[in-house]
């Protein structure tokens, strides 16, 4: 049982690095000269940023994809002080229903922000608010790694739906 619970968290602590590398990095989307993520655009020969700002036609798009990145990592931490609380407050036999249901809306936040931004990447990167050609891209690894932490916050939710507590 302490080998399964050792795991359980390492499993949940590399959910929340991969959602806070994601959401910090600037890898959303890269080409030769350029990276940009959810917040700035930074240009890799000179090494200057300009933020993101209502400059960009598509803000709303980009301020939604940085709330719902933000939200899914907020509730992966959160899920897992719940499950730390749960782990020593719940009776033998009892299951971490409340973690799970928090670790399952991070999964869905996280799920939002990358499916918009897999929807509005062509009129993201197109915005005259750019100092610089960044139609000519393509995904970086912070990307993949939302994906990634997707489908990690969803089997770490299904397992503390399905796991109970033992001595």
């Amino acid at each position: 049982m302490l080998i399964l619970l050792a795991f359980i968290i390492v499993f949940h602590i590399t959910s929340a690095a991969l959602l806070f590398i994601s959401t910090i990095d600037n890898a959303w989307w890269v080409g030769d000269n350029f990276s940009t993520d959810v917040w700035r655009v930074c240009a890799t020969n000179t090494s200057t940023c300009v933020a993101i700002t209502d400059e960009f036609n598509e803000y709303q798009s980009i301020q939604a994809v940085q709330a719902a990145m933000i939200l899914s990592t907020i509730f992966c931490c959160v899920a897992f002080l719940v499950f730390i609380l749960q782990l020593f407050r719940l009776k033998q036999g009892e299951r971490f229903v409340l973690t799970s249901v928090i670790q399952l809306l991070s999964c869905l936040c996280v799920m939002i922000a990358a499916s918009i931004y897999t929807d509005r990447h062509e009129e993201l990167h197109q915005s005259h608010g750019y100092r610089m050609e960044v139609s000519k891209g393509q995904y970086g690894y912070s990307f993949v790694l939302a994906w990634i932490a997707f489908a990690f916050t969803l089997i770490s939710g299904v397992m503390y739906l399905v796991l109970r507590k033992r001595k």
